[in-house]
Formats: C-alpha cells, structure tokens, sequence
C-alpha cells in the first residue's frame, strides 16, 4: 500500500473525529513508520486514496462531501462524472465550480455560477472553456481586473472591450498586450501609462514607433 502522507492541506474539523482518528490509525500501521499529529486537526492523509481502497466507508464519504476540494476529485477521479451528493459543497468555492463544470458536466453548471461571477479570474476561465462566448452577467466583474479584463478581450470577445480599457490602460505591461494582440496597432490613450516602465515603452516603440 502507498503511503499515506499527513499535510496541512488535509485537515478538517468534523463532528465525527474519534472516528477519523480510528481511521487513521488503520492507515499508519499498515506504514513503516508511523508520523506523529501535529495536532489534534491532523487527522489522515489522502482521503480521495482511502476511499478507493474502501469505497463503502460512508462515513468518510460523508466527509469527503463536505470539502469542495474533495468532493470535486471524488466525482473527477473515483466515481468519473456527477457527484450530486458532493455538489453543494464544490458550489461554495469558484475554483473548484469551474473545474467540476469544465471536467466533469463538461458544459455549464447554473447551480455554480454565482459562485463563479464572484471571482473575476474564474468569470473569465468560465467564459472561455465552458460558455466558450461572452457571458454578460460577469463583464461587470471582469472589467474591474486589467488581467482578466484584457485576457477576456483578447480570447473570448477577440477584439477591443471599450468597456474595460480604462482599467486595462492602468497597467503598462497589460497596455502593451492589448496594443499588440488587441488592437494589432499603436494605442495613443495608453501611451502615457506605458511610459511608466522603460520594459514596456521600450518593447511599444520597438513594435510601432
């Protein structure tokens, strides 16, 4: 058996943690050496690998589903499609809302989009792997960040966001980007903010000027 590795990561404050405590005890004796706690939270390594070597402990599966993070690689990696079971916990995280919808529904998750439009990164992502097309609702969110922002215009919208290019233009680096792959051309409202950095005005004239 691989062995089973207590990280920080893997910690959780459950109801049922003389269990757990049992459950792990089963696991290290079955190691060579047996890591000490660090503390009472660190409580087993990998649930995601003790479940598939126990696949009827319901009372690990009662954990797993309240972690997004777990229940998201229990429907990814053990069961291999929806976990509905699991789903109310992977909707309160955006990053875990997107990867279920992009891996495991494999096409928009509306129960985990409102989670998602909280995030402007993971609006973003959202748009262009699972919508794969604008998605109005979120423009609002995006064009408040220059990264994504930009990132939106170029490879969703694929061409300029009027909308979005004053906060673009705050960034020298991010203003460079949107003139060169954006607009393919000089950008004069960015050009004073670009001069900010001798990086990127250098790399703006070399291009246009």
């Amino acid at each position: 058996m691989d062995k089973m590795i207590v990280t920080k990561e893997s910690k959780v404050i459950l109801d049922d943690q003389e269990y757990l405590l049992e459950v792990g005890d089963r696991i290290f004796l079955e190691q060579d050496e047996i890591p000490e706690f660090e503390d009472e939270e660190d409580i087993f390594g990998d649930p995601i690998e003790y479940i598939k070597e126990h696949p009827d402990d319901n009372r690990v599966l009662n954990v797993i589903k309240q972690n997004p993070k777990w229940a998201y690689e229990y429907a990814d990696d053990v069961i291999k499609g929806r976990w509905p079971e699991g789903e109310e916990a992977i909707k309160q995280d955006p990053y875990w809302s997107y990867y279920y919808a992009f891996n495991v529904i494999k096409g928009r998750w509306p129960e985990g989009e409102n989670t998602i439009k909280q995030d402007p990164k993971w609006s973003y992502m959202y748009a262009r792997d699972v919508i794969k097309g604008r998605w109005p609702e979120v423009e609002d969110i995006i064009k408040q960040d220059p990264e994504w922002a930009n990132a939106y215009a170029r490879n969703v919208i694929k061409g300029r966001w009027p909308e979005a290019e004053d906060t673009i233009k705050q960034d020298p680096r991010l203003a460079y980007y949107y003139a060169c792959y954006v607009i393919n051309g000089r950008w004069p409202e960015a050009e004073d903010t670009i001069k900010q950095s001798p990086k990127w005005w250098r790399a703006y004239k070399r291009k246009f000027l």
